[in-house]
């Protein structure tokens, strides 16, 4: 039998077999509304597309900064109940787009709320998934819970694709309940075991030697996200017009079958790898992937991706691995520091990728972006090494280059 909440084991439990579930139906319904926001508000609503451009920048900050709060929220009401206040916000918020669709002001109020949901529901998700859990189970389970919100994100844009233009406040409206029915799913949901165990301490035999821990899992989430956001953002602009709309349509639902399944297959194999490896893997994966693209045409696009997609399996689910290995705190903490991380490397990239993307195009020479993101995805992690030893050889505290304050 499958052993209960908040123990360990192989099987998958019934809450979590829900909770995997909720989580694909949660990025099913986010997606199917998301994506077409930037057309929404400029060309439903008429704003400007600086201010567009402005309020979604401002609610992706929200949605990653926010996980903070969610560590802080989990340890005073629980991971349960943090998941359903979020859950409760996002209604409200998918809801509030229905009488948003006549008023912008409402509109972004409403966009605000869904990404305060958004910030608050994954750190609990993934706690509550490892909470109990082995050790030896956690890259199972969270790479479980990949592929769930993966195969959301690739399934919900064409979902909605008939409706979303034409009728939105239909499709806000079933986006909105249907969150309510999982939110009343998650209210059935045993109270897990809110800690798992801590970490060796320093200097006990148990714990790995400190230099082959590898950099800090908070900094390398941040490059990775840093290089990632490059693929994802300007991939569009580079492709299309080399090759069509329908060939870089096919890589992306592509792209996304191949993180459902490519995730749990690997995932024993990566948490095998010692964390210096992964780096050197998944960092090797995306500076490869983008000297490919660099290449044109068709076979480099999509070679290109799938290193890059190989890359972000290696890196997103590892860093997550070594943040909860190394940190005493609660895996909801650890989980809203991560996306902290990924926050601070979105909103890096976003702020130099434009203006490193509209100067190749300056210099007439577009793969020259792709060849300078290659160079940083090689020559950053060494750098931060570099910086992480220096910096333990003149014996500052582990704390200081591991976690944020």
């Amino acid at each position: 039998m499958a052993r209960k909440a908040g123990t360990g084991g192989r099987r998958v439990t019934g809450p979590r077999a829900f909770l995997l579930a909720a989580s694909f139906l949660i990025t099913l319904g986010s997606f199917a509304v998301l994506p077409y926001m930037s057309v929404l508000l400029h060309q439903r609503l008429g704003l400007g597309l600086g201010t567009v451009g402005a309020v979604l920048a401002v609610a992706s900050l929200v949605q990653f900064s926010g996980g903070v709060v969610a560590g802080a929220l989990a340890a005073r009401v629980g991971l349960r109940a943090t998941m359903l206040t979020a859950l409760a916000v996002r209604t409200v918020g998918f809801g509030a787009f229905v009488p948003g669709m006549r008023s912008p002001l409402l509109a972004i109020a409403a966009l605000l709320l869904v990404s305060c949901g958004a910030a608050l529901y994954l750190p609990a998700n993934k706690a509550y998934l490892v909470a109990g859990a082995e050790e030896t189970d956690r890259p199972r389970l969270l790479s479980a819970s990949s592929s769930a919100f993966n195969a959301g994100i690739a399934l919900g844009p064409p979902a909605a694709a008939p409706l979303i233009l034409g009728s939105p406040t239909v499709v806000f409206a079933c986006v909105a309940a249907l969150f309510a029915l999982v939110g009343a799913g998650h209210a059935l949901l045993p109270r897990p075991t809110e800690h798992t165990a801590p970490p060796p301490a320093p200097g006990d035999p148990d714990r790995p030697p400190h230099r082959d821990e590898g950099p800090p899992p908070f900094a390398v989430t941040v490059l990775s996200v840093y290089v990632f956001m490059f693929f994802q953002h300007y991939l569009a602009l580079y492709a299309v017009p080399r090759t069509s709309a329908g060939y870089y349509a096919a890589v992306l639902t592509g792209y996304a079958c191949l993180l459902v399944v490519a995730q749990p297959l690997l995932s024993r194999w990566i948490a095998a790898l010692s964390y210096q490896g992964a780096v050197k893997v998944g960092f090797g994966s995306m500076a490869a992937g983008t000297a490919v693209i660099a290449g044109g045409g068709h076979a480099g696009i999509g070679v290109g991706a799938a290193l890059m997609c190989l890359g972000e399996v290696v890196l997103f689910l590892k860093n997550d691995l070594a943040a909860l290995a190394r940190s005493r705190a609660a895996p909801a903490t650890v989980f809203g520091r991560q996306r902290l991380a990924a926050g601070i490397g979105a909103f890096g990239s976003g702020v130099i990728g434009g203006q490193l993307y509209a100067g190749a195009e300056a210099l007439g020479s577009a793969r020259t972006f792709w060849l300078v993101v290659a160079v940083q995805a090689l020559l950053l992690p060494v750098l931060l090494t570099l910086v992480v030893r220096r910096a333990r050889s003149r014996r500052i505290p582990d704390s200081l280059v591991s976690e944020p304050l």
